[in-house]
């Protein structure tokens, strides 16, 4: 009887520890990524017919927009933090891929945390994780753009870097990539300082050229703006940092900088990141800009990404929340403890056995 009951404590103590680890690191991305949907485009905002007499939501864009994914390296990189945090953004990645099937994936950015300095050897291995995270069939381009932990903040870029991240990822610095008649035109806003460094002559250049053909605009820095004291929601930054003064050229563009953008693009829609955490702007009261949160746990316990529907004259968007790092450290405190309840009942139990065993057999003794 005992060795009967120890077998099955053992069995139940591995069907909970299988359970909560198949949840936690499985299982729990579909039930919240399921409640996202495609946002339809409201003819309020400029819907009715394209050009060619279809209705708008026919010849929408499906873009994923998602930002600051901060691959760990090898200096600053725990191994456990590594594997954490890389698990958590390709589970996320690839459930939303399959779920959500969308046509264009943008990564704002900050794809890596050292490629600032990292050497060519580090520089291949994060390379070679960051592909195999976000792996992805040929039904789905991927999108991505470069950011200050890329090629290092501006009075740290250099031709080097910057050519080393454009070659991996066949990113130049200013592009238009088109899909169904829209045109999302990608910025290195790193180089959009306004000094005359070799390097900003070259963009600013490029984006002069490409201004005529705007519809989306897509960077890493936000334009600038004093603050995050106007934004809200849940992904917006805490309340105790929302107040704090935003460095030009460091945590936004300049206002030079941001004035010119306006002005080459008048761009309908912007998506920016860096600051990883979400925020809804409206510049010269017209230009919407849309700040990506940090797709990571390491930047923030509720990571998100953007779904947008875009056509050529009208857009719609909605955020989809990833599972909350809270929430899984939860679950595996609760089954923690009841395996902890489990296995001190069973002690008990076994205990209590002994102890009748022994009564019985110092009765039968002393009849004796």
């Amino acid at each position: 009887m005992p060795r009967f009951s120890a077998r099955w404590v053992s069995l139940l103590v591995l069907i909970l520890l299988i359970g909560a680890l198949f949840y936690c690191e499985y299982l729990i991305y579909f039930p919240t990524i399921l409640k996202c949907a495609w946002p339809k485009i409201s003819h309020a905002r400029g819907g009715g017919e394209g050009i060619d007499g279809r209705p708008l939501d026919s010849t929408s864009v499906r873009a994923m927009v998602l930002s600051d994914t901060h691959l760990l390296g090898a200096v600053g990189g725990h191994w456990f933090d590594k594997l954490r945090r890389e698990w958590q953004m390709e589970r996320a990645f690839q459930t939303a891929l399959w779920l959500l099937k969308p046509e264009i994936v943008f990564i704002l950015g900050d794809i890596f945390d050292e490629g600032k300095w990292s050497s060519q050897k580090h520089w291949d291995d994060d390379v070679r994780r960051f592909h195999r995270m976000f792996r992805h069939s040929t039904d789905t381009e991927l999108v991505v753009l470069v950011g200050n932990h890329d090629i290092g903040f501006h009075y740290e870029m250099d031709w080097f870097k910057l050519q080393r991240f454009e070659k991996v990822f066949n990113a130049s610095s200013t592009r238009i990539v088109t899909k169904n008649g829209v045109n999302f035109v990608l910025v290195n806003s790193v180089a959009l300082h306004g000094d005359g460094c070799p390097i900003c002559q070259s963009v600013e250049k490029e984006l002069i050229k490409l201004s005529r053909d705007l519809n989306c605009s897509l960077q890493h820095y936000p334009l600038y703006r004093v603050s995050d004291a106007s934004c809200t929601g849940q992904d917006a930054a805490p309340p105790e940092e929302r107040h704090l003064l935003f460095r030009e050229k460091y945590d936004v563009l300049s206002k030079e900088a941001s004035q010119r953008l306006l002005q080459w693009f008048k761009p309908r829609l912007i998506f920016s990141g860096h600051t990883h955490s979400g925020c809804e702007v409206l510049h010269d009261n017209k230009y919407p800009e849309i700040s990506v949160p940090s797709f990571s746990w390491r930047n923030r316990n509720n990571p998100s990404f953007i779904l947008a529907s875009v056509s050529p004259g009208s857009y719609a968007m909605s955020k989809c929340f990833l599972p909350e790092e809270s929430t899984v450290i939860g679950v595996y405190c609760s089954a923690g403890g009841c395996l902890l309840l489990l296995v001190l009942a069973h002690c008990l139990w076994m205990k209590g056995l002994l102890q009748c065993l022994s009564l019985c057999l110092l009765g039968k003794h002393k009849s004796l």
